[in-house]
């Protein structure tokens, strides 16, 4: 049962998938979204297959392909592959959501009193199966009384920033407001930003972080300016067998998402060099640069 991201915030809407297929679909339409969320919904696909009988290798395929960009897809399906359990499956939600905690710990001591805060995309609750990956360092600022205000982008094309973060403030009662994109490096400009939380869907060896389109233009206006850019993402978002960004698969998704009636280009992701990266927040702490050697090594038996 999933929460129907594609619904918010007009209705608030529970999808019933049967087989591995209709997980797939949910993961490819974007009815479960962001890259925690997404491995915990594969977990469950591949668990779900094995309850019905399915053929776990054509499973583990069509979930593995539903999106290409985060790792979190993959690493979940491999976690689960050789005891593919509801059992299992619960216990990997259960350990995102505990790491989700532990990174807005951490997270929340990089946050001073009276803190303006920006986000981008939707990084929450609905996005980890939970908590929240950067919008989970939002709520442990905000209950520690260090926020004022939160900005939050719109985030085009799919408005996952201004449908489902808003949503989630809203409902968790922290001050907030929506802005379109392209005004975000004119807050930052102007002074009105102290700290860009950030999520991602990979995270290069070397530190480079892939995220939602529109988060590299974020990191050049916070460097520019010289605002903190921090990236909250759980050790299952590291890539150690991705040396750079740019290895990492960037997916194109339908025009017409942003345009029915003239060409268009739909890239679901940018990257963002890891020296424009002030840390990097995981469930093991804080880490700066030089990521390669400052990343969490043991990546697997942290995860």
């Amino acid at each position: 049962m999933l929460l129907d991201q594609r619904r918010l915030p007009e209705a608030e809407v529970e999808l019933r998938c049967l087989s591995a297929a209709e997980v797939a679909d949910a993961i490819r339409t974007l009815a479960i979204r962001g890259a925690p969320a997404i491995g915990v919904a594969a977990a469950y696909g591949l668990a779900l297959a094995a309850e019905r009988g399915e053929d776990l290798d054509a499973a583990y395929d069509v979930l593995a392909s539903s999106r290409p960009t985060a790792i979190n897809l993959r690493w979940a399906l491999d976690e689960l592959r050789d005891e593919p359990t509801p059992e299992r499956a619960r216990a990997l939600h259960e350990q995102e959501v505990a790491r989700c905690r532990l990174m807005g710990q951490h997270a929340a001591e990089l946050v001073s009193p009276g803190a303006r805060l920006l986000t981008h995309c939707n990084t929450g609750g609905l996005a980890t199966g939970g908590y929240g990956s950067a919008l989970g360092a939002v709520r442990a600022a905000w209950d520690a009384g260090l926020v004022e205000h939160v900005w939050v982008d719109e985030t085009r094309p799919l408005l996952q920033g201004g449908r489902l973060t808003a949503w989630e403030l809203d409902a968790l009662g922290i001050p907030f407001s929506v802005i379109v994109d392209g005004a975000a490096a004119a807050f930052v400009a102007r002074g009105e930003v102290d700290v860009v939380f950030t999520g991602a869907d990979r995270i290069a060896a070397n530190g480079d972080v892939a995220n939602k389109v529109g988060t590299y233009g974020l990191a050049v206006a916070a460097s520019h300016h010289d605002v903190p850019f921090v990236v909250v993402a759980p050790t299952s978002t590291l890539d150690p067998d991705t040396p750079t960004g740019a290895d990492i698969p960037i997916e194109e998704r339908d025009p017409r998402e942003v345009s029915t009636r003239f060409p268009a280009r739909n890239p679901a992701f940018d990257v963002t060099p890891a020296a424009l990266v002030t840390a990097i927040v995981t469930e093991v702490g804080v880490h700066r640069a030089p990521y390669a050697s400052s990343l969490p090594t043991q990546v697997r038996s942290a995860r």
